[in-house]
């Protein structure tokens, strides 16, 4: 089998019909808050300034537009609820809250994909662990190392160990788990909040995961021939870790983050991750505030 690239030059995104404050999911995410007035048509233009930003950067973008009824408050992140990988396989996810399981419309995704050229062959459907209370929310709970067949991913409320011992037979992967906690103690309620990978360099809040868990993570890590950008707790809280590596269409990396994220890193933290990559920014800070993911969860 090709090894699969851990870059692509085309991504999906759901334009959200009603965006908001979602209470239920935010019991197990400390980034989302409630009180912004407007958030709806702020996300909006939020969510349009990414696209172009994207495009101008070469990326191809992809968009679902959300359907009004039922309103789905977190419609805007994706990444959570479903995967594409490169033999044409789409992969569903077990999402905790019950409002966010109606996010999943594998049949109208599946349209647009192939209308797009996507040949989606294989059609795997995780959902059935939320019976059993047993979550894995997408690639918000597991960064893949697609080249390796590895995974990371941090256990908490929304990412389950028999959630993840499914992924891993059903894919060909072998996830690396691990503890990590914010700064009162509470889970990271999804990994991609304290780590990423791109196809040479990693960002990762080391001191967010647990001691015993560090050294082999960074091992791990380092294995994979990737550079390690180490950020600080309060480099987390802006999103600096939810960076996502992307391709042009003439295939120059591109690293998407949010503007607070970009400005969170150092200038010499800044330097190391130009080496590979052109840094594109979006400021998105309502869908930050309000919905508590970034650019890399859209």
């Amino acid at each position: 089998m090709q090894p699969e690239s851990q870059t692509s030059a085309t991504v999906l995104m759901v334009r959200p019909a009603a965006f908001g404050f979602h209470a239920e999911a935010a019991q197990s995410n400390a980034f989302a808050q409630p009180g912004v007035a407007d958030a709806s048509q702020a996300a909006l233009a939020e969510f349009d300034g990414v696209i172009g930003r994207l495009v101008q950067a070469g990326v191809e973008v992809l968009v679902l537009d959300d359907q009004p009824q039922p309103a789905k408050p977190d419609a805007i992140f994706p990444n959570n609820w479903v995967s594409f990988h490169a033999d044409g396989t789409m992969v569903l996810y077990p999402m905790a809250t019950e409002a966010r399981r109606l996010e999943r419309t594998p049949d109208r995704l599946r349209d647009l994909l192939e209308k797009k050229g996507f040949d989606v062959r294989r059609i795997i459907d995780l959902s059935p662990h939320e019976r059993d209370g047993h979550y894995l929310e997408g690639t918000g709970s597991l960064i893949l190392d697609r080249p390796r067949r590895r995974a990371f991913a941090s256990l908490g409320p929304r990412t389950d160990p028999q959630a993840i011992a499914e992924f891993d037979r059903q894919l060909g992967f072998s996830t690396f788990v691990f503890d990590a906690r914010d700064r009162a103690g509470r889970p990271i309620y999804h990994t991609n909040v304290l780590m990423s990978l791109g196809t040479r360099f990693a960002i990762l809040c080391a001191e967010a995961v647990a001691r015993d868990h560090r050294q082999p993570l960074l091992d791990e890590i380092a294995g994979g021939g990737r550079e390690i950008i180490e950020v600080s707790f309060e480099q987390l809280r802006h999103f600096a870790c939810n960076a996502l590596e992307l391709r042009s269409a003439s295939g120059d990396p591109v690293i998407a983050l949010s503007s607070a994220a970009r400005g969170s890193f150092t200038p010499d933290q800044l330097g190391e991750l130009e080496r590979y990559g052109t840094l594109v920014e979006a400021p998105i800070p309502t869908i930050e505030a309000v919905g508590g993911g970034s650019l890399r969860c859209m």
